[in-house]
């Protein structure tokens, strides 16, 4: 593996994760709650929201973002171990639209990593 290789592969795993475990236990010790009952309340946000999508609906959370549902046209690809052409047909994805407010806050609060 050459420098560049090894330096691109590192800098991907300098930004922190989190997980939804990480979600529960912040929560949990901030509000003084058992980790259990926020962890049930996680998960049943995130249902609610699955659930909303897959009706058709959107889900809109001032100040935060949007959870969306967006058209994706149909086009040509190709299957390049066949050589062929296929046709994807039309389909519906979930996407989420941050808020300005969000946006404007990881702009100011985050720095940029090469």
């Amino acid at each position: 593996m050459c420098t560049l290789e090894k330096n691109t592969y590192t800098n991907i795993n300098l930004r922190k994760k989190m997980t939804k475990a990480d979600i529960v236990a912040k929560i949990s010790e901030k509000l003084g709650l058992e980790k259990g009952d926020v962890q049930a309340t996680v998960e049943s946000f995130m249902e609610e929201v699955k659930n909303s999508l897959e009706t058709g609906d959107n889900v809109y959370l001032r100040g935060f973002g949007s959870f969306i549902i967006k058209t994706r046209a149909e086009k040509t690809g190709r299957n390049i171990s066949k050589n062929t052409t296929i046709k994807i047909p039309a389909h519906n994805i979930p996407a989420f639209k941050p808020a300005k407010i969000f946006v404007d806050g990881v702009k100011m609060n985050t720095e940029v990593k090469n």
